[in-house]
């Protein structure tokens, strides 16, 4: 089922069972930020990103290594080196992403970040070492940038997909087919709005943390956190802009947001955490924001 339908995705969700895998990534990888830079061409639709006397280079690689460092306390995390003439590529979970077996290969906006798809060494890590078959989304004409627009719990396979400049209708249908889920629910974001991970974490399957602002429906934010409850966690303005939305879990046990959203939480929000059995993990990444994204942006998970 692929619908903008909120009642009937509702409907059919909450019969859903979750059977359909495992909750969290086995592994993850991470793109270096070498040569990052200000992306005059991503900025168009990324009001999060800084201006160009923003970016610091070398702090933004210090805090990348230290990141890679800091999650590999929980599951392996390969890294892959940059490349200059893709500034934006520590983000990869918008060009690559995973399901058991399969590398799916996606299609962003922009024609800097397009580059990102044609690389081989991730391309061929997956198929060669891993052994997972390739689906290609990047050389058809719809924009859908992976788990940058599409949230999804695994456990379930369900998909959530927010609709902007990033992604439109028929990029999520193939996102859809293409990561083999059972239903996914499209919606508009807010204006302004780039990602869906910005405005909602799905965490190991059991807990989400939603902004409304990022929402063009309120009924669809009433809808997941339905689904959701009691461990569907409201996040302010403050939280919203501190990236607090932009966490995952990579064990079914902890939660991983930057510094700044970690410092950003009310007492309510980390309490609401602690109940849904999350423990909250941070890394300083204050360098790698001024880029428009935080800590879920650079992870790729891998399944």
């Amino acid at each position: 089922m692929l619908t903008r339908d909120t009642d009937a995705f509702v409907s059919f969700a909450r019969g859903i069972a979750p059977d359909f895998g495992p909750p969290c990534a086995r592994a993850a990888f991470l793109v270096a930020p070498d040569g990052f830079a200000h992306a005059d061409q991503s900025a168009q639709d990324n009001r999060y990103m800084a201006d160009a006397g923003g970016f610091d280079a070398s702090a933004a690689s210090a805090q990348h290594r230290a990141l890679q460092r800091a999650l590999s306390d929980e599951l392996p995390v390969v890294c892959f080196p940059g490349d200059p003439a893709t500034p934006d590529a520590l983000f990869p979970n918008n060009v690559f992403g995973t399901a058991p077996g399969r590398l799916v290969v996606g299609r962003m906006r922009h024609a800097v970040r397009q580059r990102e798809a044609a690389r081989v060494d991730i391309r061929g890590f997956f198929r060669d070492v891993a052994g997972y078959a390739e689906v290609d989304l990047s050389t058809q004409p719809h924009p859908c940038e992976l788990t940058g627009a599409l949230v999804i719990d695994r456990a379930r396979g369900l998909g959530f997909c927010g609709l902007s400049e990033r992604c439109d209708m028929a990029g999520a249908a193939l996102m859809h087919e293409a990561f083999g889920l059972r239903a996914t629910l499209a919606f508009d974001l807010a204006p302004g709005e780039y990602h869906t991970n910005v405005v909602f974490a799905l965490l190991a399957g059991r807990a989400a943390l939603l902004s409304p602002a990022g929402f063009a429906d309120a009924r669809v934010v009433e809808a997941i956190a339905a689904l959701y409850a009691p461990y569907a966690v409201p996040v302010g303005p403050h939280e919203h802009a501190a990236f607090v939305c932009n966490a995952i879990a990579l064990a079914p046990h902890s939660v991983w947001m930057s510094a700044r959203a970690a410092a950003a939480l009310p007492s309510g929000t980390r309490a609401g955490l602690h109940q849904a059995g999350f423990e909250v993990r941070s890394a300083t990444l204050d360098a790698i924001e001024a880029a428009g994204g935080s800590l879920r942006c650079c992870v790729g998970e891998i399944f």
